[in-house]
């Protein structure tokens, strides 16, 4: 008497919704119906009721079948699916749960696809059909991304919220009238001073400057990141970027992005205002490629001229640099000066101050009024109290987590539509219309995923600057404690680090004063507690302050 074949018949459906409902029966019924047609004994039915089948992970059911096909419990050739997507829609997961369980000898069987895996010809149709889902999805991504680029290209905005210091109305950018003048200034303020993407965003937050609240940034202050992300974006200048930022598979990985930063990016002519010009842009670029670079050439490796770049010229205004005079035959001692080099500037303007300030009389002089500062008790108590000071990033978290909130529920949206793909009734007559809006919903749902997920980076961007930022403060206030002990033992290059965190720049008069004294005014990177009160400036333009300074340095 011939052998009867045995096998396995495996159903799934991805909503609870529909456990009950006709579309598992059918699965079960042809199934059964086909293993009578062609005599075959059912071993086993596995049902896996409310999983997708984007992977196996989850398919309890499945997954027991596979175990039990290992352990040869029944011993079956062949395992009946009704069509292919029943079986998974993850290419590789097909591919892989098909080669278990042919290394076993059991077969697949796609009922309503006419497949067998037994056949050459069959296995073949399998690998095909199992990466169109992911090949077609992928196609219609990339065309969503084209219809993205031709956007840009027509100098239309492509999507997303409007970059600060613009609008969105009608889905046309239009400049921002109480935002504008924050583009504006930062621009200013890192072309045409010294400043770098940390000296600006802290020079705008302390002088008066507020970052509007809006959806996608919701702090008033202004962190290094923002600053560069303006300085970076090209749509200030009237045009139109398209793929700064893309997702990119992780390597090693099989299903998991990320977001990387482009070096080169297409860029289009808009059909918005420009805040600043085309020219500004590039001289903005131009620095952001050579500060990362930019050195002072220092003859002696042990000298460090420590106030290079925060002394301002009292004529021209600009920073003055370390200057070396080599060793005279006298006394064979090399000299270090400040000297302003812009006699002549790009724009013509004549600097007269010809003078060379003798650089230790001047950073000693500097020390002296710091040290004097803090040996103030005032000072000190307002000082611990500032480190006991809990950074403030309440209002970024709060977006951070609406955001990933948005993300949730876009996933679950595209898991739902997902669900509703995998459990679409196969004899009802409109099917094919339905599967095709259901796939183009799924697919839009790629394109909000990329634009949240980049906002939450931005977010969690800005929180790790303004963290950062309360850290290196933090840092400078422990210093301020142990100044004298602290900065005296550090070397020149140490104390050079020390005074660029802790002052934005030193005015100076145009000669010296009688008293010996160089400086007009110091203006720090943040307000300190001078005699009791908050200063971000002191002026010390008359002598009866400045002899009451250091007369307080000459008591210790």
């Amino acid at each position: 008497m011939k052998k009867q074949t045995k096998c396995y018949i495996y159903t799934r459906v991805s909503t609870s919704m529909q456990v009950d409902g006709y579309s598992l029966d059918a699965q079960r019924e042809k199934l059964r119906r086909y293993a009578e047609y062609e005599g075959m004994i059912i071993a086993g039915e596995y049902s896996d009721e409310g999983f997708s089948g984007k992977n196996i992970k989850g398919r309890l059911e499945f997954q027991r079948m596979l175990n039990d096909i290992q352990d040869g419990k029944d011993g079956v050739e062949y395992v009946l699916v009704f069509k292919l997507s029943r079986f998974g829609r993850n290419a590789a997961d097909v591919l892989n749960s098909l080669q278990l369980m042919q290394d076993f000898g059991v077969n697949l069987i796609c009922v309503e696809d006419g497949i067998d895996s037994s056949k050459d010809s069959g296995k073949l149709m399998i690998s095909i059909l199992s990466a169109v889902a992911e090949i077609e999805r992928e196609n219609i991504r990339t065309q969503t991304m084209a219809g993205r680029e031709q956007k840009a290209r027509e100098g239309k905005w492509n999507g997303g919220f409007a970059p600060y210091g613009y609008k969105l109305e009608n889905g046309q950018l239009l400049i921002a009238d109480d935002e504008v003048e924050v583009i504006k200034a930062i621009y200013d303020r890192y072309i045409h001073t010294n400043d770098g993407i940390n000296g600006v965003a802290r020079y705008m937050n302390y002088h008066g400057y507020v970052k509007k609240v809006r959806q996608n940034g919701v702090t008033p202050n202004f962190s290094a990141n923002f600053v560069k992300d303006v300085l970076d974006n090209p749509v200030y200048m009237g045009k139109i970027a398209y793929g700064r930022r893309k997702m990119e598979k992780k390597i090693g990985t099989r299903n998991e992005m990320h977001i990387v930063e482009q070096s080169e990016f297409p860029v289009y002519e808009g059909q918005h205002e420009a805040i600043i010009s085309e020219e500004d842009w590039n001289l903005a670029q131009e620095k952001r490629k050579i500060s990362s670079f930019k050195r002072e050439r220092i003859n002696d490796p042990n000298h460090a001229h420590i106030l290079s770049g925060i002394l301002k010229c009292p004529c021209c205004g600009k920073s003055l640099y370390g200057n070396i005079s080599k060793a005279h035959s006298k006394d064979n001692k090399t000299r270090y000066y400040y000297y302003c080099k812009n006699t002549v500037t790009p724009t013509g303007h004549i600097c007269n101050f010809r003078l060379n300030i003798e650089q230790t009389e001047l950073n000693q002089m500097v020390a002296d009024i710091i040290s004097a500062m803090v040996k103030d008790q005032r000072f000190s108590e307002a000082i611990k109290e500032k480190i006991n000071t809990a950074v403030d990033t309440e209002e970024l978290e709060k977006q951070l987590e609406a955001l990933q909130d948005q993300l949730r529920k876009t996933l679950n949206v595209k898991s739902r539509l997902e669900k509703q793909l995998d459990s679409l009734d196969f004899d009802d007559p409109h099917y094919d219309r339905k599967e095709s809006d259901l796939q183009r919903r799924y697919d839009e749902q790629y394109g909000k995923i990329e634009e949240i997920e980049i906002q939450i980076v931005d977010v969690q961007e800005q929180i790790r600057s303004i963290r950062q930022e309360k850290i290196s403060g933090d840092s400078i206030y422990q210093l301020l404690l142990a100044f004298d002990e602290i900065y005296n033992s550090a070397t020149e290059a140490e104390q050079k680090e020390f005074m660029k965190a802790f002052i934005e720049k030193i005015e100076l008069f145009p000669e010296r004063r009688k008293d010996g004294c160089w400086i007009k005014n110091i203006v720090f990177n943040f307000p300190v507690p001078i005699n009791g009160e908050e200063m971000k400036e002191l002026p010390l333009e008359y002598m009866t302050t400045l002899e009451c300074v250091l007369s307080m340095t000459r008591a210790e």
